[in-house]
C-alpha cells in the first residue's frame, strides 16, 4: 500500500516538473529568443559575406554520321562517332590540355591569383576541385545515346561560363589538329610506301629490260657465230668439191685423150664408128639406167670446164645457201628490238601493275588534311550562366542556424532551470 502511494507521488512530481520546465522556458523566452536571433544574425552575416559559388555544365554527344563520313570514306583514317566522342572526352580529362588552355587564356584566370600563391598553384587547386567530368553509368538505360558531361564549379569572381565553353572548344580544336597531324603522317607514310613500290617496279623493269637486251644480244651473237661457222664450212665444202671436180676432169681428159674422144659421144656412136658404118640420115636413141663416164664428154668440153674451174676465185654463187646466210647475217647486224628498247624515253609507260599504285598516289594527294571544320562531337547543351549559386544555400543555412539557436536557447534555459532547483533544494 505504501509502495503504490509512493509511485503516484513520484508521477505527480514529474508532471509538475515538466510544467515548471515549460513555465521556466516561458519565463526565459527572452534568452531563447535572443539566442535564436544571434544565431540567425550570424547565419545571415555569413551568407551575406560568403563568396557565392556557381556551377555550370555542358553536355556533349556523338556527332552525326555525315560529319565524319568524308574522313571515314578516305580509307586512311577510321573514326566512328562514339570513338570521336571518347577522344574529345580524353582531351577534356587531360591535364596537359587543361594546362595548355590555362596558359593560352591566363586573362580568364587572373581573379584566382592570391597573395602567397602563384597563378599556376591557383590553377592546380582550381583544376583539382572545380572541374568534373561525368560519364554515363553503363548500368543505366535511361540515356538513348552516350554522352559526356563537363561540370565547372567556380566563384563569382571569374566568368565560369566563358571558361567552360572556351575549354570545350579548345579541346575539340586540339583533337582536330591532332587528327589532321595524324592524317598527314599516315598519308605521307602511304605515299612513301607507294613511292618505294613504284621505285622497286622501275628497278625491276630496268633489270628486266637489261636482261632482255642481254638475252637478245647474246642470241644474235650466237646466231651470227653459227652462221659464220656454217658459211666457212660451206665455202670449204664448195672449194673441196671444186678441187674434186678438177681432179675428175683431169682424169677424164686423160682417158678421153687416150681414146681419141675430142667431142662429146656415146658408146653406141663409138661402136658404129669403129664398125665403119655411117649414115647422115641415121638417128639413134639410147636408153640406159647408168650414167655415162665423164670422158665421153670429149677433151674439148672437159678442158674448157677445167679451165673455167681453175679461173674461179669464189664458189659462193654455186650454192644458194651462201646467199641465204649472207642475208641472215645482214639482218642480224642490227636488232631493231634492242634498238627500240634502248631508245625508250618514258620508261614509266612500260611498267606493269603500277596503274593502281599511281591511282592511289593521285587519290592520296587530293585528300584534304584540313580538319578545322570537322564535326567531332555534337554540343548538346552549352554552358549557360546559372540563375542561383550552389553555395552558400542561404535559406538552408539560416533555417539551420535558427533551429540551432533555438536548441541552444532551450539548452541554456534548461540548464538555468535545473540550477535554480538545486539551489532551492539546498
Amino acid at each position: 500500500m505504501k509502495k503504490t502511494e509512493h509511485q503516484q507521488t513520484a508521477s505527480s512530481s514529474t508532471e509538475i516538473d515538466l510544467l515548471d520546465l515549460f513555465h521556466s522556458f516561458w519565463q526565459q523566452k527572452a534568452l531563447i529568443a535572443g539566442t535564436v536571433v544571434v544565431a540567425g544574425a550570424i547565419a545571415v552575416g555569413y551568407v551575406l559575406l560568403a563568396q557565392p559559388v556557381y556551377q555550370a555544365s555542358t553536355v556533349l554527344r556523338p556527332a552525326a554520321i555525315n560529319e565524319l563520313d568524308a574522313l571515314n570514306r578516305s580509307e586512311v583514317y577510321k573514326l566512328p562517332p562514339q570513338e570521336a566522342l571518347l577522344k574529345v572526352g580524353s582531351a577534356l580529362d587531360s591535364y596537359e590540355t587543361r594546362l595548355s588552355f590555362f596558359r593560352d587564356h591566363q586573362d580568364l584566370f587572373k581573379p584566382l591569383e592570391k597573395k602567397g600563391i602563384s597563378l599556376e598553384q591557383s590553377f592546380e587547386l582550381f583544376n583539382r576541385d572545380a572541374i568534373n567530368l561525368v560519364l554515363p553509368d553503363p548500368k543505366r538505360t535511361d540515356s538513348l545515346s552516350p554522352f559526356i558531361k563537363l561540370e565547372l564549379t567556380y566563384p563569382d569572381t571569374i566568368n565560369g561560363v566563358e571558361i567552360l565553353n572556351g575549354f570545350v572548344e579548345y579541346a575539340i580544336d586540339s583533337q582536330r589538329e591532332q587528327i589532321g597531324a595524324d592524317l598527314k603522317v599516315i598519308i605521307n607514310n602511304r605515299l612513301r610506301e607507294l613511292d618505294e613500290k613504284i621505285t622497286a617496279a622501275r628497278s625491276a623493269y630496268r633489270s628486266d629490260k637489261q636482261a632482255k637486251i642481254a638475252g637478245l644480244t647474246e642470241t644474235d651473237t650466237v646466231q651470227v657465230a653459227k652462221l659464220k661457222d656454217e658459211l666457212q664450212a660451206l665455202r670449204l665444202q664448195l672449194k673441196t668439191e671444186r678441187e674434186s671436180r678438177i681432179a675428175q676432169l683431169n682424169e677424164a681428159i686423160s682417158i678421153a685423150a687416150s681414146l681419141g674422144i675430142t667431142n662429146p659421144t656415146t658408146p653406141s656412136a663409138m661402136a658404129d664408128a669403129a664398125a665403119g658404118s655411117s649414115s647422115s640420115r641415121l638417128m639413134r636413141t639410147e636408153i640406159t639406167s647408168q650414167t655415162l663416164p665423164l670422158y665421153f664428154m670429149g677433151t674439148k668440153a672437159l678442158q674448157a670446164e677445167r679451165a673455167a674451174l681453175l679461173k674461179r676465185t669464189s664458189d659462193d654463187f654455186t650454192d644458194k645457201r651462201v646467199s641465204d646466210i649472207g642475208r641472215e647475217l645482214n639482218l642480224l647486224e642490227v636488232n631493231r628490238q634492242v634498238e627500240m628498247l634502248g631508245k625508250r624515253m618514258n620508261e614509266d609507260l612500260f611498267l606493269k601493275n603500277i596503274e593502281p599504285l599511281r591511282a592511289e598516289v593521285a587519290r592520296l594527294g587530293n585528300l584534304k588534311t584540313d580538319m578545322s571544320h570537322l564535326g567531332l562531337v555534337s554540343i548538346d547543351r552549352k554552358a549557360q550562366t546559372p540563375m542561383y549559386p550552389i553555395k552558400p544555400k542561404k535559406v538552408l543555412i539560416v533555417g539551420f542556424a535558427l533551429v540551432l539557436g533555438l536548441l541552444l536557447g532551450l539548452g541554456l534555459a534548461t540548464a538555468r532551470y535545473f540550477s535554480k532547483r538545486r539551489q532551492k533544494a539546498l
